[in-house]
């Protein structure tokens, strides 16, 4: 079983209280911003609402993509997750968020993203103003040292891992409400 509480290094720990002093957005529930708090408190309990993206990325066979996050991430260390994924940075629209994020994580430019919807996420620490985007891609994937790395899935192995603590709970909610 791997050890997903285990201790960063010293350059993951910089990284790390770095990230919690970053910007975001707080905004309503339409998206608009009402104001920002840091990473820190909008993960802290607050429950302020913060806007993230999401991209499903599919091949042309049907298998989704989905990443791997690293042990030291604050929020679900060590699970896997939607191919792509992060904060919108306050003042950034979230289509420049999107592609930022999916360009950063898995090295991808010139898709065409389809919003699938956007939905609130709560959960213990936080939560979360969710938007949900998918692709297909036929190139290459390349995640950065941010993740832990990724693979595609198929459906069916999605399906018998859900539930089994493999998953985030963000992405399981996805699967089985969006895209199954």
């Amino acid at each position: 079983m791997e050890n997903v509480c285990a201790r960063p290094n010293s350059s993951e720990l910089l990284s790390k209280l770095q990230n919690q002093q970053e910007l975001f957005p707080v905004v309503d529930a339409e998206g608009r911003t009402v104001g920002c708090a840091t990473r820190a408190r909008c993960h802290g309990g607050s429950m302020l609402l913060h806007p993230v993206v999401h991209l499903h990325v599919f091949n042309p066979q049907g298998q989704l993509y989905l990443q791997k996050r690293p042990a030291w991430k604050d929020i679900q260390p060590g699970r896997w997750d939607t191919a792509a994924g992060g904060h919108a940075a306050f003042g950034e629209p979230i289509e420049e968020a999107l592609r930022r994020e999916v360009r950063e994580e898995l090295g991808i430019e010139g898709f065409r993203a389809e919003e699938v919807r956007r939905y609130v996420f709560r959960s213990s620490c936080e939560c979360e103003l969710v938007h949900v985007f998918r692709t297909v891609w036929e190139g290459p994937v390349t995640p950065s040292d941010e993740l832990d790395g990724g693979r595609f899935w198929s459906c069916g192995e999605i399906r018998r891992a859900l539930g089994r603590g493999v998953f985030t709970p963000n992405f399981e909610h996805e699967f089985a409400t969006l895209l199954s």
